[in-house]
């Protein structure tokens, strides 16, 4: 007998489909709040780490530079797509959950907060809450509310097969938001100085001003009134030149494997060091990300190959160079839409809105549009 496919609607997959992805969605989560946002995100870099490592050794195996991503069902794809990208540590899924998780925490539990955080407890994305039931489901909830915006929005914003931008990334901001109209934040908050741009509150160690009743809130009791994302990555000129070097490192590794992701599994491991509390450790994966970009972009435009993979030996000197430079500008770009999004988002508000998310789906909407016009001669991995 043959089987009956009903298609849930909108999303345009069949139920079954649909239910698996529900119920991982609800556990993954749940684990991103059990790890904690960062050390989930962390995981997605191993897991993505292993699943470009296998695809390369894939391709160089069969000696077949087409295979820009491994056929459905194939081990590597399982990896990266299914588990790395995916319920397991996908970041719209675990990251978010655990970002939610930690708003919520923020107001319902600020006797939780660990001793030495200096910000709102409900920033604090490197706290792991364990097994507490109500947290876990808040995570829970949100992972599947991440499952579902990142299907709805893979699968409209299209344009002739070519995505407009990072559906994760977008879903990972869009997550961020939600949790703080759920859980009674600001969406941007008041900006002290002069303007929401301005980081010298912070400098000057400006303490959270009163509310109207003239007193501080006691969730704001103690903390600074501008909070910027990272203290040790916030000045132009430092966020410019790791975006420089981080954008040709990441066209580097691309150029040298042929994989857009695995510059990007390389910054995200290296965040543990950050989770660890070694000081000043930057943080990097929107900038490998978008250097690898640069790099397919760039030398796409040199290499008359019919692939995302470009064999470095299909580009003279010239396209090597130019792959680089792209990279490095790329980054660049990447690193300062991250700091302008921090500076507007994340630093007068009391939760975590991830500035790699807003980095990413902002510059990917500009190469995903460009290419669909027809004026980048690659979108890169959209």
């Amino acid at each position: 007998m043959e089987e009956i496919i009903l298609q849930v609607p909108l999303l345009d997959i069949p139920w079954k489909t649909f239910a698996l992805l529900a119920i991982t969605a609800l556990a993954g989560g749940a684990f991103g709040a059990a790890l904690g946002a960062l050390p989930a995100f962390i995981f997605t870099g191993f897991v993505v780490f292993l699943g470009e490592g296998l695809a390369i050794l894939q391709r160089a195996i069969i000696g077949n530079t087409n295979v820009t991503a491994i056929p459905e069902g194939e081990f590597a794809a399982g990896l990266t797509g299914v588990l790395g990208f995916g319920a397991l540590t996908g970041p719209h899924i675990a990251f978010a959950g655990g970002v939610a998780a930690t708003a919520y925490a923020g107001k319902k539990y600020p006797e939780m907060e660990p001793d030495g955080w200096d910000y709102h407890f409900g920033k604090n994305i490197l706290y792991a809450f364990g097994t507490k039931p109500d947290i876990l489901a808040v995570g829970a909830i949100f992972g599947l509310i991440g499952m579902l915006i990142n299907q709805v929005t893979g699968a409209i914003l299209v344009v002739d097969g070519t995505g407009v931008t990072d559906s994760i990334a977008l879903t990972v901001v869009i997550s961020a938001f939600l949790a703080r109209i759920a859980f009674g934040y600001p969406i941007i908050g008041k900006a002290r100085g002069s303007g929401i741009l301005d980081m010298s509150p912070f400098e000057r160690e400006e303490p959270h001003p009163m509310a109207d009743g003239g007193e501080v809130a006691e969730e704001h009791k103690g903390r600074l009134a501008t909070e910027p994302w990272l203290p040790h990555q916030y000045k132009w000129s430092g966020v410019t030149a790791i975006g420089l070097v981080g954008g040709v490192l990441g066209g580097f590794i691309y150029l040298q494997t042929g994989s857009i992701f695995l510059g990007y599994a390389i910054s995200a491991i290296s965040l543990l060091f950050l989770n660890l509390g070694v000081e000043k450790i930057p943080v990097t994966h929107h900038i490998t990300l978008l250097g690898s970009v640069g790099a397919v972009v760039a030398a796409s435009a040199f290499a008359d190959v019919g692939s995302a993979v470009i064999p470095l030996g299909a580009l003279g000197t010239t396209g090597v160079v130019a792959a680089l430079v792209a990279a490095g500008v790329f980054g660049a770009i990447s690193g300062l839409m991250g700091e302008v999004t921090q500076r507007m988002f994340y630093a007068h508000s009391g939760t975590h809105v991830d500035p790699p998310a807003m980095a990413i789906a902002l510059a990917m909407v500009i190469v995903g549009v460009l290419a669909i016009a027809g004026v980048l001669p690659s979108a890169g991995y959209l």
